[in-house]
C-alpha cells in the first residue's frame, strides 16, 4: 500500500456519516431537553437571565469590562441605532501577585481603577460634569440614571448565575487563586470597589461571551425576527439561544433566581455544549481521541469540544501523523535515499520539531495545509518545515499529511452542524421564520478554508432541515461578544430596571 493510500485509509477514520450526523441531532435536542428541565445535567443549559435581543435600532453610550485571563480590557460602545457602533478600547494586564491576592479586594480595586483611568482618558467630559453634579444634587447616591454609565461585565470564570447581574464564584481556573472570592457575587465585588472611587457606573450585567456573540451578532445584522443562536467555533466552542421560558422548567427550582422580565415569554440560554456527550454514546471515537482523551487534564469530560475545537484539533492530527511515521509500511518522512523524494534531498525531521511535544500543533496549521490546492503541495511543505521542522518533505508526504488534516477539519464542521441543527429544530424556528439567523465566532469558523460549507453539507443531510431548510439557515461571523455583545446585555438589562421600576 502506497503512502498516500495508508494515509487516506486513516482518514476514513474521522469520516461522520449522515445517518451518524442524525443520531447526533437527536441526542443532542434529547440532552438539551434534559438540561431545560433540571440542574446537573451532562449539557448545564444555563438561564441567563437576558430576555430579549436587540434589534439594532438600540442608541446610546455602554461600558463593557472583560477578565478573561491575564489582561482585563475596558471598552465604551457607542450604539448608532442604525445596526452600526463605534468602539473605544484599553487593555491591560493583570500583575500575577493580584491573579494570587491574599483578598478580592486587591483585584477588584486594580479593575475599578482601570475603569476609572479609561473614563478619565476617553470620556473626560461626561466623567468631569458627574463629578460635578454629584456635588450639587441631592440624589441619594449623587447621581440621576441618565449620567450614569451602564456596564457589562465579562467573566470567563465558571460562576453561578442567579440574575442579570448577579453571580457567585464557583472556582477560579487560568491561574488565578484568590480564596476568599469563592462563593461571592462578582458584580457586587466589582461594584463596591467601583463605589468606593465614586465613579458613574452601574455593574448592569454579568455576562457570558457567547451571550454576547449571539447579542451582536442581532445587533448587526438586521434581522427582523433576531438572532437565534450564538456560536463559538474556536479555541473552545459553545453555544448560546433564544428559547421559550415555559420550555425552561428547572427555572421554578433556582433559588433566588425568579428576578427577571418574563413580559418577553423568551430567555437566552447558555448551553455549555462542550460537555454534550461525556458518556460517549454517539460521538465518533478514534485511537488518537481517545489517547488525547487520556493524557488532558480533563479526562472523560468535554468530548464533544475535544472532537470540534481549535484547541484540540491540532493534537488529533499530531497523533495521527506520529501513528503514520510508526507504520512499518510505509515511508512518511523516511527516503531510503535522495533518489525516492522527489526534491533529491533526503527528509530530515528535527529532534525539537513539535511533533514530538503534546499540543505541539496549532490549529493554524491545519488552515494553511487546508488552503493549499497546488499540484505539489509547496504551501504544506513549507508549512511543514516552518511549523513542525520537516526538511524537504516529499510531495506525497504532503499529500499524505493534507489527507489527514482535511479528514479532521471537516469531522469538525460537521459536528458543528449536529450542535446548530439540534438548537434550529428544537426551537422550531424553521416553521416560523423566513431566515433563521446565526451568529458565529472564532479562529475556525473564520479561517480553516470550508469550514462552513462542510457544515452546509451536513445540514443538508438532515431530513428535517433538508436543501430547503438550510437556504432559510443565514450564518454570520459576529465579531467581539465580550466587548459589543456586554454593552448590549447592559443595555437590556437597564430597560429591565427601568421597566421594573413603572411596573
Amino acid at each position: 500500500m502506497s503512502l498516500v493510500q495508508e494515509a487516506q485509509r486513516m482518514a476514513a477514520e474521522f469520516e461522520y456519516p449522515a445517518e451518524e450526523v442524525n443520531k447526533g441531532v437527536k441526542a443532542f435536542m434529547s440532552q438539551m431537553e434534559e438540561g431545560l428541565g433540571k440542574v446537573g445535567a451532562t449539557m448545564s443549559q444555563i438561564p441567563t437571565y437576558v430576555t430579549a435581543v436587540p434589534t439594532g435600532n438600540e442608541k446610546g453610550l455602554y461600558l463593557a469590562v472583560d477578565l478573561g485571563g491575564t489582561n482585563f480590557r475596558v471598552c465604551s460602545i457607542h450604539l448608532n441605532g442604525d445596526n452600526t457602533f463605534s468602539l473605544t478600547q484599553s487593555k491591560v494586564a493583570i500583575p500575577r501577585e493580584l491573579m494570587v491576592a491574599k483578598t478580592s479586594k486587591e483585584l477588584f480595586s486594580f479593575l475599578a481603577k482601570q475603569i476609572e483611568s479609561f473614563l478619565k482618558q476617553h470620556h473626560n467630559d461626561h466623567f468631569q460634569a458627574s463629578i460635578k453634579r454629584r456635588k450639587t444634587v441631592s440624589a441619594a447616591d449623587g447621581y440621576r440614571d441618565e449620567e450614569i454609565f451602564q456596564l457589562g461585565f465579562t467573566f470567563s470564570f465558571p460562576v453561578n448565575q442567579v440574575g442579570i447581574n448577579k453571580g457567585n464564584l464557583i472556582r477560579w481556573t487560568k491561574g488565578f487563586d484568590i480564596n476568599d472570592a469563592i462563593g461571592k457575587d462578582v458584580c457586587a465585588l466589582l461594584q463596591e470597589e467601583i463605589d468606593a472611587l465614586h465613579l458613574p457606573v452601574k455593574v448592569a450585567a454579568l455576562v457570558n461571551d457567547t451571550v454576547g456573540t449571539l447579542m451582536a451578532r442581532s445587533y448587526t445584522s438586521a434581522n427582523k425576527t433576531g438572532t437565534l443562536l450564538g456560536a463559538i467555533f474556536g479555541t473552545g466552542t459553545n453555544g448560546a439561544y433564544v428559547e421559550k421560558l415555559d420550555k425552561i422548567a428547572k427555572m421554578a427550582h433556582i433559588e433566588g433566581g425568579t428576578d427577571y422580565d418574563k413580559t418577553t415569554g423568551e430567555m437566552i440560554v447558555n448551553t455549555e455544549w462542550g460537555s454534550f456527550d461525556n458518556i460517549m454514546s454517539v460521538l465518533p471515537n478514534t485511537p488518537y481521541d481517545d489517547a488525547l482523551d487520556k493524557e488532558s487534564v480533563n479526562p472523560g469530560i468535554q468530548m464533544f469540544e475535544k472532537r470540534v475545537s481549535g484547541m484540540f484539533l491540532g493534537e488529533v492530527l499530531r497523533r495521527a501523523i506520529l501513528a503514520l511515521m510508526k507504520s512499518a509500511s510505509v515511508q512518511l518522512f523516511r527516503d531510503k535515499d535522495s533518489s525516492t523524494n522527489d526534491h533529491h534531498s533526503t527528509t530530515t525531521i528535527a529532534e525539537d520539531s513539535p511533533l514530538y511535544k503534546q499540543w505541539g500543533i496549532d490549529t493554524s496549521f491545519l488552515s494553511i495545509v487546508q488552503e493549499d490546492q497546488s499540484p505539489t503541495y509547496q504551501i504544506v511543505r513549507q508549512a511543514l518545515e516552518r511549523d513542525l521542522h520537516v526538511d524537504a518533505a516529499s510531495t506525497e508526504d504532503a499529500e499524505a499529511v493534507k489527507a489527514l488534516v482535511t479528514a479532521i477539519g471537516r469531522r469538525s464542521a460537521r459536528l458543528s452542524a449536529v450542535a446548530i441543527g439540534a438548537v434550529v429544530l428544537s426551537t422550531g424556528r424553521l416553521r416560523t421564520d423566513d431566515v433563521v439567523d446565526i451568529g458565529v465566532d472564532g479562529s475556525l469558523v473564520e479561517y480553516y478554508p470550508g469550514f462552513e460549507d462542510y457544515i452546509r453539507e451536513a445540514l443538508r443531510e438532515i431530513p428535517e432541515i433538508g436543501p430547503e431548510g438550510e437556504k432559510k439557515i443565514r450564518i454570520g461571523i459576529a465579531k467581539d461578544g465580550s466587548g459589543v455583545g456586554a454593552a448590549l446585555i447592559a443595555l437590556v438589562a437597564a430597560r429591565m430596571e427601568e421597566a421594573n421600576k413603572k411596573a
